[in-house]
């Protein structure tokens, strides 16, 4: 007996796109689409169930009803020269009209009975031109100097002219020269407060200078008055014992 066709419209119908680089999680979406008019049930296998999760692995489509599937690539080392080799596939099976228990109906269903269709997995890295254009997309856009004015005739825009650009550039001047003008007050009295510490400095220095001085001379004239006091005694004691 004839294998019986998938009654699911899938979208993609035929491979999976993940753009890299792969060093985060990838996702890349596939649709199911049930346009007849019975309930369909689905399961979605793989052959690498350990590099992908899929959400959600299996259910139940309405007739005429839409599931997107996420599929979820997880991070690895990309090997250009390798050839991927992983695969999707998608089994479906009409829901009987009184089957309610999923894991019953895939157990018990018959070969003949059974639709698949195969998806093999591609894996894109960006290349310059991508970069460029995610690069120039990033970009906000430039905002235009206009404004909105309600007239007679509703909402218009004008932009401005050339009288007020004018007196925006005087005034950019303007606010430049004070502002050149406060730097140079403000570096004079800076100077002006060098200059006044420097004279109050060397009064300081001049006042200490003669107070050494005045106390090396006291010192150095204390052996001399020592000396005449020594000899006034020594004359008084030999007086006295001459008389």
């Amino acid at each position: 007996m004839s294998k019986l066709e998938q009654i699911l419209i899938l979208d993609p119908p035929t491979d999976l796109r993940f753009k890299g680089p792969f060093t985060d999680v990838v996702t890349t979406n596939l649709r199911l689409k049930n346009p007849s008019d019975r309930r369909v049930c689905f399961k979605v296998k793989t052959t690498a169930p350990r590099r992908y999760c899929v959400r959600p692995n299996s259910g139940v489509i309405d007739a005429g009803a839409t599931v997107t599937i996420s599929v979820m690539l997880q991070p690895f080392d990309y090997d250009p020269n390798e050839k991927s080799k992983h695969k999707f596939m998608v089994q479906t099976i009409y829901v009987p009209s009184s089957g309610t228990d999923m894991e019953a109906m895939w157990r018990d269903v018959r070969p003949e009975d059974l639709m698949d269709s195969k998806l093999r997995c591609v894996f894109d890295m960006p290349t310059e031109n991508d970069k460029v254009h995610e690069v120039d997309s990033a970009k906000p856009a430039p905002v235009l100097n206009s404004s909105r004015v309600d007239g007679p005739s509703g909402l218009r825009g004008s932009t401005m002219d050339d009288t007020e650009m004018r007196k925006l550039l005087e005034d950019c001047k303007r606010l430049q020269a004070e502002m050149s003008k406060l730097a140079d007050e403000n570096r004079l009295l800076r100077d002006d407060g060098v200059r006044m510490r420097k004279p109050m400095w060397s009064d300081n220095v001049m006042s200490n200078a003669s107070a050494l001085i005045g106390r090396e001379s006291a010192v150095s004239s204390l052996p001399s008055l020592l000396v005449v006091i020594a000899a006034i005694f020594i004359g008084f004691f030999l007086g006295k014992f001459v008389l």
